[in-house]
């Protein structure tokens, strides 16, 4: 890449870094002073990206630094400068999360309560051919400061259970943390949830003789983009427990995407899929245990979206 594209694409990313991002490098300790070939809070930054964003070893990024011009460094150097840069990281994703639209400006959580998301992701030690650990890991939003990890070995499987729950918070979770028992582990705790629905794994009830809920009837239901909720219970210790069924239709291309990834994943195992799961592929619902007087259907939906700032910290 020559010099005036590289110039010309890292001002296109810097508009959209929140205002005095330089000023603020030197504020939280990441510029204290300009030595060696980092002279700048923009040098720092591009190589700071180009090992975080990208994947490279503290090597592959030193490396291809100097090959790019940008700067010569050593790796140990560029591993001190990552320590000294954490408060300046931390403060730019805290403002940049503000400014979105999954921000408390959009999305009002209520005096009291605590926004956390969970996920948790595998780690291989070198040579090893698979998953020798899993690291569960939780998030305070919008900081994105880690309050709580814990690491098991490949076999421990991703649930509310494990996490310490105060009485007022809102957990974001995906699929994989999608059991009853953990979630009501989390109201147990005075706590609630909003999490990605497993058609199959958490069979809903209603009405007053506990009514299985069919969820592709109720999918089914909906006209248009305009999301729709049910209220629902599940069944499980100390329960049952009430919460919503929150849903909406996808755009034709985000249900497309959705669907070919599915039958990939199925090619790959040699599995059929069913009709219906594809069917499902249509839609986004997830269940959430927070009172609608605290969030609407539209509101659970857009913050169920700010789940995805745990993945960046992956």
């Amino acid at each position: 890449m020559n010099t005036t594209l590289m110039d010309e694409e890292w001002a296109l990313l810097t508009n959209l870094l929140p205002e005095g991002w330089r000023e603020l490098a030197r504020k939280t300790g990441a510029m204290q002073r300009a030595r060696g070939e980092i002279t700048s809070p923009d040098v720092l930054l591009q190589i700071l990206m180009m090992h975080l964003a990208t994947g490279l070893s503290l090597q592959q990024t030193t490396a291809r630094a100097s090959l790019l011009g940008i700067a010569t460094i050593t790796d140990v150097a560029l591993l001190k400068r990552l320590r000294s840069s954490e408060k300046w990281l931390r403060e730019l994703a805290r403002q940049m999360f503000e400014g979105s639209r999954f921000s408390y400006t959009t999305v009002q959580a209520p005096a009291g309560r605590k926004l956390r998301a969970v996920d948790a992701t595998t780690v291989q030690e070198p040579g090893a051919t698979g998953t020798d650990w899993k690291v569960h890991y939780c998030i305070s939003l919008p900081d994105m400061r880690c309050d709580f990890y814990q690491l098991t070995n490949a076999k421990g499987g991703e649930t509310y259970k494990l996490l310490p729950v105060q009485e007022g918070d809102i957990v974001l979770g995906d699929r994989g943390y999608c059991h009853r028992e953990g979630v009501a582990h989390v109201l147990r705790q005075k706590g609630d949830v909003i999490v990605r629905l497993n058609s199959t794994s958490f069979p809903l009830i209603c009405g007053r003789n506990d009514a299985a809920f069919d969820m592709l009837l109720r999918l089914r239901s909906m006209a248009g983009r305009q999301p729709r909720e049910w209220v629902v219970r599940f069944k499980a210790e100390g329960g049952p427990w009430k919460g919503r069924f929150c849903a909406i239709r996808k755009s034709r291309t985000a249900a497309d995407v959705a669907k070919k990834k599915i039958l990939r994943a199925a090619a790959k195992k040699q599995k059929s899929v069913r009709p219906e799961t594809l069917e499902f592929a249509e839609y986004t619902f997830v269940f959430a245990s927070v009172p609608r007087s605290i969030l609407d259907t539209r509101q659970v939906l857009e913050l169920y979206r700010a789940r995805w700032q745990i993945e960046l910290c992956f």
